[in-house]
């Protein structure tokens, strides 16, 4: 197995060719935070908190789909990446309209401790206070888009997991938003299969079980770890 090495922060790591930067520095133990990253589902470097400084580039990097390369040296946290990273939440923030007090994810968001982790305690930009919807016509589930992020967890794991493809995102600019089926109602996809992966993956309060009061949602990304690592090894005994 070929190998490279690399210097992230101050450990030096040999790891396997292939090995993107996020994988490289959760091996060694360094925190990178992430979003919209979900082990198990493709990287798609959406969010961009998981930018990363290369030594000799003024370009930053998302850590989840640069691969190691030999001799990098990167920086993963300075106050240039603490900066952008606390600017991403405060964008997040006020292009959706999050009353943290009345979620469902209240307490259990991975958006709002990745707030308290960046010291957001406040937004320095002004709210947008968009209108947005609420589907409630699947039976099971809702979605609310003023809580959506579009991190496409959602998109990614019922296309590649479920296999259904309910999910997808369209429109643009500051109307883009997810959709279920070709915009219809959540509720009127026949293509999905009511499992709810979608629901258990979604980092904030958007996808939310309809018997879910304020604070109750907890997500469970584990679930889908441990499912893939089944598939993947053909291991189905708990």
């Amino acid at each position: 197995m070929s190998v490279c090495t690399l210097r992230i922060n101050d450990h030096d790591l040999a790891v396997p060719l292939g090995t993107t930067l996020l994988q490289a520095a959760r091996q060694a133990g360094i925190h990178i935070p992430t979003l919209c990253f979900l082990e198990g589902l493709s990287a798609v470097a959406a969010c961009r908190l998981c930018l990363v400084e290369l030594e000799g580039s003024d370009r930053l990097m998302a850590a989840c789909v640069t691969a190691a390369a030999e001799g990098m040296r990167v920086h993963t946290d300075t106050p240039r990446l603490r900066e952008i990273r606390r600017t991403v939440i405060e964008l997040l923030f006020t292009e959706g309209n999050h009353v943290c007090a009345v979620c469902v994810a209240n307490g259990h968001c991975e958006l709002q401790n990745l707030a308290v982790e960046v010291g957001m305690d406040h937004s320095r930009l002004p709210y947008r206070f968009p209108q947005r919807g609420v589907d409630l016509s699947h039976a099971q589930y809702g979605l609310d888009h003023n809580r959506c992020i579009l991190c496409t967890r959602c998109v990614r794991v019922c296309d590649e997991v479920e296999g259904a493809h309910v999910w997808d995102v369209g429109w643009r600019g500051e109307h883009c938003q997810i959709i279920s089926g070709l915009g219809e109602p959540w509720g009127d996809v026949n293509a999905c299969t009511h499992c709810g992966k979608c629901v258990e993956v979604c980092p904030t309060g958007a996808l939310f079980h309809k018997t879910d009061t304020s604070e109750e949602k907890q997500g469970h990304p584990e679930r889908l770890q441990a499912l893939m690592h089944a598939r993947t090894h053909q291991q189905w005994n708990p």
